[in-house]
């Protein structure tokens, strides 16, 4: 390094050069500060470490020196030298000539400034379970005005569907009806059910957002909630799958999701109801409504226009489908449930008010819990949904404690992490839960004893006694993973949002930057971002909410200078930049046919630069003469 330093202070134009091992401690900080005030400097090269860790560090230096922090230039010679060249001397050879190519650079830096945009106060946040509910209720405590999406009927997720929740054993709806109904309740919250957004546009601090608001055929200013038309409709018996009740009871062609639905106003269904079908029915539920007059049935959808600042996005998770591992027998054996499905089983509000019965009718006497189905498998999904073996073991409590049956419980390995969940699994194993460390091979209806006979036969290898077992049981229960929202990549392209290989969306930095994204001002929240539990996704609300307020309490958004320009003098309109801009930060101006571009929404990717064939688009800090210089430094 000293070496480095003797021959960078050689170099024309360098009037200082000192070698320092930590430049971007104080001490380091305050004697950059020092000579640049002394020497009278107007540009600043530090060559250490990687740019992306320091780089703002440095600038800030800078600036506090009294210069513009746009003529710093820094050389990252531990990931480009150190870190990859073996040979001492090639690697300070290395490292000389990108010192030189920055120092030739940075005599071509212009001084820059951020730009500066106004902030619009109000919030989008899309989808209504709990994560979203979390982080309305924050951001409309603090006096900011919520606009809360969410595509289902009523607000609740998948949290509404649960009987009780681990490692507690809290009551789910205990805990979740109270913050619905402050949804519906708070003045600063602008509640959006049955609504679906459809188009974004705009850029951070100012986004335009349009949603599909889909018709219920009952007006909700009207409705009083009263559930008269459901009474009264004339299928006195549903005939429809629940959606609720994932399947396991009917509903009506006009119905409530759930008793404590918010906001508690029916829908009619298009598809079921005999007045879309045949326009023969006799219309009960308009009798019953009576001068309330609220059920139309001219809805149709329409668009709702909003003007946001920030975007929270929650959108939560689908369930692992059990038909794709057939070997479990699901669809095919009426006796495999999956675990949602006996979510609602045991509720006491669920389509059997609690009482575990089977299809067949009988109460069960032994229960197989499988694990990891659709989870750490390679055949389906690799990653660990975090959540399955917990409620695993929950539902085993749960179904024991109803049907007093024998529980056993199949898993790859136990995972229970959190706050009091290894107390838990100790308390089911005295509870006489048997666990038994292996995966199930399949659930096969073949016996070969007269104790299998009318039983399901569950084939697993014990990997703990090394041998392989068949345990037959009358009720088997399919752990299901998480998975992203089928919708999850149309969602992605709305709001300019990456992917994991897995299909979650990505965060921008998955340590110090959890729930932001590299589209500015757009936020996560909850299992849209990957696989959690309840405690994590409220946590991670409220850090959505969090980074929203910090976003628009400051006023205004400062956009990096490090964008593109459009020289329109020279722009030929030929539009390639156009089609090639990621970010639609660039538009074509008929009047001037040339092409214009909004500073706001360019990310500096420098894609419209190389397109460009007359050279209209440059970058700041990447200008022709400035790389061209630096260039010329590696190679001279």
């Amino acid at each position: 390094m000293i070496r480095l330093a003797e021959t960078a202070g050689k170099l024309p134009g360098v009037v200082v050069s000192r070698e320092y091992k930590y430049a971007c401690s104080d001490p380091g900080q305050d004697m950059i500060v020092q000579d640049v005030r002394k020497y009278g400097l107007n540009r600043v090269v530090v060559a250490s470490c990687s740019p992306h860790l320091h780089e703002l560090t440095f600038r800030k230096t800078v600036a506090t020196a009294g210069q513009n922090p746009y003529l710093f230039h820094m050389v990252n010679i531990r990931e480009h030298v150190s870190w990859v060249t073996e040979d001492p001397e090639a690697a300070t050879a290395k490292a000389e000539a990108l010192v030189k190519a920055a120092v030739l650079r940075a005599a071509f830096l212009r001084e820059l400034e951020p730009r500066r945009f106004p902030v619009n106060p109000n919030v989008l946040v899309v989808g209504g379970g709990i994560a979203g509910i979390h982080t309305a209720l924050t951001l409309a405590n603090a006096n900011k005005q919520v606009y809360l999406v969410e595509r289902e009927p009523t607000i609740g997720g998948h949290m509404a569907q649960f009987d009780k929740t681990f490692p507690t054993l809290d009551c789910a709806a205990c805990i979740l009806t109270p913050k619905m109904t402050a949804v519906k309740q708070h003045p600063n919250i602008h509640l959006m059910t049955y609504c679906e957004v459809g188009e974004v546009s705009g850029f951070v601090g100012s986004f335009k957002v349009k949603v599909k608001k889909y018709p219920r055929y009952i007006d909700e200013d009207k409705c009083t909630g009263c559930g008269e038309c459901i009474e009264a409709c004339i299928f006195k018996e549903g005939k429809t799958p629940s959606e609720f009740d994932v399947g396991l009871s009917k509903r009506k062609p006009v119905y409530l999701s759930f008793p404590q639905a918010v906001p508690p106003i029916p829908v009619i269904d298009p598809e079921a109801c005999i007045e879309f079908k045949s326009h023969k029915c006799p219309k009960s539920c308009v009798e019953a409504c009576g001068d309330r007059a609220a059920i139309d049935f001219t809805q149709t959808t329409r668009e709702v226009e909003l003007e946001v600042g920030a975007v929270v996005v929650a959108t939560g998770f689908k369930p692992f489908d059990a038909r794709r591992l057939p070997q479990y027998g699901y669809g095919k054996h009426p006796n495999v449930y999956t675990s949602l499905e006996v979510e609602r089983l045991v509720n006491a509000s669920g389509p059997t008010l609690g009482q575990v019965v089977m299809r067949d009718g009988r109460k069960p006497e032994s229960i197989g819990v499988l694990h990891c189905i659709g989870s750490r498998d390679e055949n389906t999904n690799r990653y660990c949904s975090r959540v399955c073996c917990m409620y695993s073991l929950k539902l085993a409590h749960l179904l024991k404690e109803k049907t007093g049956a024998h529980i056993y419980n199949f898993y790859i390995d136990m995972r229970t992490p959190g706050k009091g969940f290894e107390e838990f699994y100790k308390r089911l194993l005295e509870e006489g839960i048997s666990c038994i460390r292996g995966k199930v091979a399949e659930v096969s209806t073949w016996p070969q004893s007269p104790a299998e006979e009318g039983k399901l036969v569950l084939r697993v290898e014990d990997t703990l006694l090394g041998a392989v077992r068949r345990i037959p049981v009358d009720m088997v229960v399919l752990s299901v993973g998480l998975e992203p929202q089928a919708d999850s990549g149309q969602t992605g392209r709305l709001f300019n949002l990456g992917c994991s290989s897995d299909g979650w969306f990505l965060e921008r930095h998955p340590k110090l930057a959890p729930v932001d994204t590299f589209t500015d001002g757009v936020f996560l929240a909850g299992c849209c971002q990957g696989p959690k539990d309840i405690p994590d996704t409220v946590a991670q609300g409220g850090v959505a909410a969090a980074q929203s307020l910090a976003l628009i309490d400051k006023g205004c958004v400062e956009i990096e200078p490090v964008t593109a320009f459009i020289d329109q003098e020279i722009c030929s309109g030929c539009q390639i930049c156009i089609a090639m801009c990621p970010y639609t930060a660039i538009q074509f101006d008929s009047e001037k046919s040339v092409a214009a571009l909004n500073e706001a929404l360019c990310k500096g990717c420098g894609t419209c630069v190389a397109a460009c064939p007359s050279g209209a688009a440059q970058q700041n800090l990447f200008l022709d003469e400035q790389l061209f210089a630096e260039v010329q430094g590696v190679l001279v």
